[in-house]
């Protein structure tokens, strides 16, 4: 099953017969608990496996627990564009990488991508392309709410992205900062102003416009314009190709509480 659109017909097949007879061992063999019905009576689904995965209300969307920098538990239940971190053992210095980075997805993480047509785009052919993200967060723990939208230097869909990790990055509590360095100040991007960070990880550049002035709530950020800024700066290269659209947290002690309460991305059909 080496098609990504497979993989994630696959674990959409397994997700909604879990929801009927022979649930619970679908589940397992999936790694996920599936709920009933939500509040807003939409199905939620429970991730409490490092890398589990599920649908998050559709094809086009996918919720992931991602726990990648600890072994500590943590569980996160994901409904229609929505995620709320249930449980999160963590207690990582907030000096050093996260524990976890539980997000939403609109594109490819790796091997897990939405069932949508209008991505990869190349960066020199992209159209506009905007999204709204509401959240609520807690006041107590260590943690910072961010974008994520990743470039690979083909048009592929799966495997690890090669070109760069741009991460928009709106709100933090417990002292944690972006990596790297400072490279400009006080830039107006899509509304607001933001301090721009460099830093070089796994092979891979990473530009952070950490937001001055913190928010839990964004509508029509516009993710085509960070990403020229950054073609601009030299650090994305018009060949390559925007993959992934992710909104979450990093998670470095606590987390529990979090929620994203919608998460949309915008892409139009025409280059501007």
């Amino acid at each position: 099953m080496n098609s990504p659109h497979a993989q994630i017909a696959f674990r959409v097949a397994l997700a909604l017969a879990a929801a009927g007879l022979g649930g619970a061992l679908l589940a397992a063999l999936v790694g996920v608990a599936l709920a009933v019905v939500g509040p807003s009576g939409s199905a939620v689904t429970t991730l409490c496996g490092k890398t589990d995965v599920a649908p998050a209300g559709g094809s086009d969307y996918l919720g992931q627990n991602n726990v990648w920098g600890a072994d500590t538990a943590q569980c996160v239940a994901v409904g229609d564009q929505s995620l709320r971190v249930e449980s999160a053992a963590h207690d990582r210095p907030p000096d050093g990488p996260p524990a976890a980075s539980p997000s939403l997805i609109r594109g490819c993480h790796w091997q897990d991508c939405t069932d949508v047509g209008d991505l990869p785009v190349r960066v020199s052919e992209m159209p506009d392309i905007t999204s709204d993200w509401v959240t609520r967060q807690v006041d107590t723990g260590i943690f910072n709410a961010a974008y994520v939208v990743w470039f690979h230097s083909g048009p592929v869909a799966s495997g690890t992205p090669d070109g760069a990790e741009m991460v928009i990055w709106m709100r933090s509590r417990g002292g944690v900062r972006p990596g790297g360095s400072v490279v400009a100040e006080n830039v107006l991007i899509s509304g607001a102003r933001w301090k721009v960070w460099l830093a070089r990880d796994s092979g891979r550049v990473r530009i952070t416009y950490e937001r001055l002035g913190e928010v839990t709530s964004v509508r029509g950020l516009d993710i085509r314009a960070f990403t020229m800024d950054s073609v601009a700066r030299g650090h994305v290269l018009p060949g390559w190709y925007l993959v992934a659209v992710e909104a979450g947290f990093n998670l470095w002690r606590g987390g529990a509480g979090n929620v994203i309460e919608s998460f949309s991305v915008s892409i139009a059909d025409r280059v501007r």
